[in-house]
């Protein structure tokens, strides 16, 4: 007799349980995405600026002016991603990261190109409210230059400076609210104009290298606002201004130097900057941040220059004044 047993029933297998992504991870890699589209966009800004228009609240010119500042935003997108620890993130840093030294690492190499120097000069927008112009005449002297250009002077100032530099720098010609002190004799002196009152002007300084002309001017503050952006209209006007009058000008050794408010890679200055070089731009170190004087974040101060030779160049130390002083020797 043949007995059967019913067949034992087994439990099915089990499947295996796919691991899931934690929230917290989903979370991270969309930062780490957002992190690395932001580098991007620094990246090409950087690299595009040249072609932001400034047709709407002259937003090229402000992008311009404070572009060396797109270090800091690398810093933070840097900061972010350790943070994060998104391998995405760090490798996308890198592109504005690298974009920045092959604009801006040169600067802070010493440009100077050595040897003798023929002049020193010095530029300085010693505001109108200064408390003590006799003490930052006594600053600017000591710094051996033997051309002192000043910016935003008033009346009781300039006997003050007239006052304390006599024994250094006999000779002056103030016109308005701009002023030239020298060891050296001026002449052809005369108002440039630019505006419908005097901020600018020129004079011919009898050097024992030769004769130099030499032009100080103080171009129109711009603002920031935000129904109009980065207001220039005034200034670039009166830029147009001085650039028709040094076109004008006879050929030869010139020095332009004073408050321009903007700096030298504002389009809008173009007009005037094509025709010169940066002192600071070919013999100085580092950014030579001017204003404001507690902490600079752009070089609106000028020494520029035709057919001289910056051996070297920059700031001062700071006076009762919202802007830095800056120097340059020159080589004719």
């Amino acid at each position: 007799m043949k007995v059967e047993t019913a067949p034992v029933p087994t439990a099915p297998r089990a499947r295996r349980a796919l691991p899931r992504t934690r929230p917290s991870a989903r979370r991270s890699a969309r930062r780490g995405r957002i992190i690395a589209a932001l580098a991007v966009l620094t990246t090409l800004l950087m690299l595009l600026y040249r072609w932001i228009p400034n047709r709407i609240a002259n937003v090229g010119s402000f992008v311009q002016t404070f572009l060396p500042w797109a270090g800091a935003a690398v810093v933070l997108l840097l900061a972010a991603a350790l943070l994060r620890r998104s391998r995405v993130a760090l490798i996308a840093v890198l592109l504005p990261a690298l974009t920045w030294a092959a604009l801006h690492g040169g600067t802070f190499l010493d440009r100077g190109a050595g040897g003798a120097a023929d002049l020193t000069v010095v530029t300085h927008n010693v505001d109108d409210v200064n408390p003590d112009p006799a003490g930052t005449a006594r600053a600017l002297a000591a710094s051996g230059a033997q051309l002192i250009a000043l910016e935003e002077l008033t009346e009781p100032a300039v006997r003050a400076y007239e006052q304390t530099l006599a024994g250094t720098h006999p000779y002056h010609v103030v016109e308005g609210t701009v002023g030239l002190w020298s060891a050296y004799p001026l002449r052809d002196t005369a108002p440039v104009p630019i505006m419908p009152w005097t901020r600018a002007l020129r004079a011919t300084a009898d050097t024992p290298a030769g004769p130099l002309t030499v032009y100080v001017a103080h171009l129109p503050s711009v603002r920031v606002r935000l129904g109009s952006g980065f207001t220039t209209e005034r200034r670039n006007a009166a830029a147009g201004r001085l650039a028709g009058a040094l076109a004008a000008a006879p050929a030869g050794r010139t020095l332009l130097v004073g408050d321009f408010n903007g700096t030298t890679d504002d389009r809008a200055l173009a007009p005037v900057m094509d025709r010169f070089r940066s002192a600071h731009d070919a013999a100085g170190a580092g950014f030579g941040f001017t204003w404001p004087e507690t902490f600079p974040v752009a070089r609106i101060d000028q020494i520029l220059v035709r057919d001289l030779t910056p051996v070297s160049a920059w700031t001062l130390p700071a006076t009762p004044s919202d802007h830095l002083p800056v120097a340059a020797s020159l080589r004719f």
